[in-house]
């Protein structure tokens, strides 16, 4: 609905500011227009391709202790995989959309980082992750997005 926020998967946190008609072709379709929070940008997602694009609600602040639980899990092992691989597989995650497979690539991240300097693209990934993290919770809690940096900079220092 209109003024509701939602996650386009890699690009964000966003705000629904209308549903408009547009020609396509030789049919009439149905968009949602929306302004992506961090960046301002402004993207049309068809209405009949919502669900397959991963067009989702922010989760409810019953679900955040959740992504907090993932990002504290640090019993777990990290597959020995070439960087190029494991770029592809954090990249997919991130694309899902899914709050919580984020989750898991900011934590694998942060494991990394203490036995290994990342690369230049691991930060930057890092940085992605965090950023999407921050902006749905402090949503989804009604919280300042400073307050939840520093949760997390609490889990892993």
């Amino acid at each position: 609905m209109v003024g509701d926020m939602a996650v386009y998967p890699a690009h964000g946190v966003g705000q629904i500011e209308a549903i408009e008609e547009r020609q396509v072709g030789e049919c009439r379709q149905a968009f949602y227009v929306m302004r992506i929070i961090e960046t301002n940008m402004v993207i049309m997602i068809p209405l009949a391709s919502c669900n397959s694009v991963g067009l989702r609600a922010i989760i409810p602040s019953t679900e955040v202790d959740k992504v907090y639980t993932i990002l504290m899990d640090d019993d777990i092992e990290l597959p020995s995989q070439p960087w190029n691989q494991r770029y592809r597989d954090y990249m997919d995650r991130i694309k899902s959309g899914s709050v919580f497979k984020i989750a898991t690539v900011l934590r694998d991240l942060y494991l990394l980082r203490a036995d290994k300097a990342l690369s230049f693209g691991e930060r930057k990934m890092m940085d992605t992750a965090r950023n999407l993290i921050v902006k749905e919770l402090s949503i989804a809690n009604k919280v300042a997005e400073d307050d939840i940096r520093h949760r997390i900079d609490r889990i892993f220092s």
